[in-house]
């Protein structure tokens, strides 16, 4: 059988197998999808805990959007699509909640705003959490993470925050308080509070003790006093509005997450000996973002597996500490217990991968030199086929391959 791996944004890999090598070709679950300009003007119309969206409007001095940067498919454009005739004469400006990511290039502030980049683009500000200067106090969660976040938000008369709910590795979920934690929060309010991604508790799909989620909610406690109107979406496979849900920043988004989970918790027969894991476009912009979808894959991977990542990482590596620390390790054991002895913002996306590397290969088809992929614990490989079938004759004529198509939103369950 042919198999369609999707490959950047426009890109495709073929590969072919024998049916029966194969142990499935998994996508994100197939949901109907209406009407998207209804779908976001019902959650407008019926907010959760939350005045409408026109009555939150009505005394505002000045609104601040704050959206995401181009590594998640979030529908701004569209969104903001619908909003403008409700935003005529008002101020309104744009901050980018970049996280610690870089700011969009031309290109992305166009993927970002669509059309509307040419009305807005003089009000609109991309988050830089090395600024410190930027950045205002507004106190401490109960787990010490001191919370800095850009002044914008803090001056802004009110806020709202235009996100999308996925499965994220560590997090829990995107959406909601991540617009401002990591999202406009300084370098080392960021730093903070990832450390506890090395928690064994920091997982996928958890919410409930995950001290990274408790801590971000904790730490917003001390802005309960802003007015914020927050839009969250599901989106398909095609990256089509399924759900909206708007209003209460938290509330909204615990709303969305059964939507979300009907998405993208996908349900296989069994684990396989080898896992293909696509970090699929926009999330294959670096190495950064792409190991998202080895965390995913792993959950499908039998011990002793071959974990394949496929990513373009158009733009290189990324945020570079977490490389740096793998390839000054001579052993997944020996980057973990370098973390142990001292972590940096970036080292949470080490330990992840050198977990993996303790009871499992690692291979990489990506668009990055051979040196950096084999110094981050990743065979690299330039065909996809030669990939496979190098691992399927490792690991036997009993060996299958299983396909997660969406690695980095796809969480499989057995």
């Amino acid at each position: 059988m042919e198999i369609q791996v999707p490959y950047g944004q426009h890109d495709v890999l073929s590969v072919r197998l024998d049916e029966e090598r194969v142990a499935g070709v998994v996508h994100p679950n197939k949901v109907t999808v209406g009407d998207e300009n209804k779908t976001l003007e019902e959650a407008l119309s019926h907010p959760i805990n939350s005045k409408s969206f026109d009555q939150f409007l009505e005394d505002a001095r000045d609104v601040l959007f704050i959206v995401n940067d181009a590594t998640r498919p979030t529908p701004t454009a569209k969104i903001l699509e619908i909003l403008a005739p409700r935003l005529i004469g008002r101020e309104v400006n744009f901050l980018i909640a970049t996280g610690i990511h870089r700011a969009p290039t031309p290109e992305e502030y166009h993927q970002i705003f669509g059309e509307m980049y040419s009305k807005y683009s003089d009000r609109i500000v991309a988050h830089d959490a090395k600024r410190d200067e930027d950045m205002v106090f507004i106190g401490k969660s109960k787990n010490g993470t001191e919370m800095y976040v850009n002044r914008m938000g803090m001056d802004a008369h009110k806020i709202v925050i235009i996100g999308s709910v996925e499965p994220h590795y560590f997090a829990g979920y995107t959406g909601g308080r991540k617009a401002f934690l990591p999202g406009i929060a300084s370098y080392k309010t960021i730093e903070q509070n990832h450390k506890f991604a090395l928690k064994m508790e920091a997982q996928a799909l958890a919410l409930e003790g995950n001290p990274v989620h408790e801590d971000m909610i904790d730490a917003l406690k001390t802005i309960e006093d802003k007015e914020i109107f927050a839009i969250m979406t599901v989106l398909d496979s095609e990256h089509r509005i399924y759900a909206a849900t708007a209003g209460h920043i938290h509330d909204s988004f615990q709303a969305a997450i059964e939507k979300a989970n009907e998405v993208f918790a996908v349900k296989i027969g069994s684990k396989a000996d080898v896992v293909v894991t696509v970090a699929p476009f926009p999330m294959d912009v670096d190495l950064y973002q792409a190991q998202k979808a080895l965390d995913n894959g792993k959950l499908a991977l039998n011990d002793g597996g071959l974990l394949i990542l496929v990513a373009k990482c158009r733009t290189g590596v990324g945020h570079e500490t977490f490389a740096r620390l793998l390839n000054s390790s001579e052993s997944p054991q020996d980057a973990l217990d370098q973390i142990e002895r001292e972590y940096k913002l970036g080292y949470h996306k080490a330990a992840k991968m050198a977990e993996i590397g303790l009871w499992a290969q690692m291979c990489g088809v990506c668009d990055l030199e051979d040196s950096v992929l084999e110094g981050c614990f990743l065979k690299p490989y330039h065909d996809l086929q030669e990939a496979i079938d190098q691992a399927l004759e490792e690991k036997g004529p009993d060996a299958k391959v299983l396909f997660l198509m969406a690695g980095s939103l796809t969480v499989p369950i057995v």
